[in-house]
């Protein structure tokens, strides 16, 4: 049971540091959503997207999540039109970044959901390790 109880520990270990990656990755994108280039034509800031794997543990002999990589999104940069911008070019125009708001709010209230189901299940470990110790001091 011991065994049971330190495998599922680091299963959700791996899951809250996967999902604090991939929060601080949403709140990246979020935070330069408006973030043009410094100069015109110049470009303006890339969103940025993570992916996971399968990993194996040896020492512990499970498998559990991490980041495989960090990239960036290829979709096209919108233009505005805003000739008092310093990035602006001669036509007035504006790249700007490819974040969608409401996607990043989207995976940021997944990224949380996924955070809290990985700390219940080390809050029960947890808890069942406390009892475990309490009946066999008895």
């Amino acid at each position: 049971m011991a065994d049971a109880l330190q495998t599922s520990l680091t299963i959700s270990s791996a899951g809250l540091a996967a999902q604090s990656q991939r929060m601080r990755i949403v709140s990246e994108n979020m935070a330069n959503s408006n973030s043009t280039g410094r100069t015109p034509g110049s470009e303006p800031y890339q969103r940025k997207t993570i992916s996971f794997v399968a990993a194996l543990d040896r020492e512990a002999g499970v498998s559990s999540v991490r980041v495989d990589r960090v990239g960036v999104d290829t979709a096209p940069f919108s233009l505005n039109y805003d000739p008092g911008n310093v990035a602006a070019d001669k036509d007035g125009m504006v790249k700007m970044p490819n974040v969608d708001i409401l996607l990043e709010m989207a995976d940021m209230r997944e990224t949380i959901r996924s955070y809290e189901a990985n700390m219940q299940a080390v809050k029960q470990a947890r808890r069942l390790i406390s009892m475990t110790i309490g009946m066999i001091g008895n």
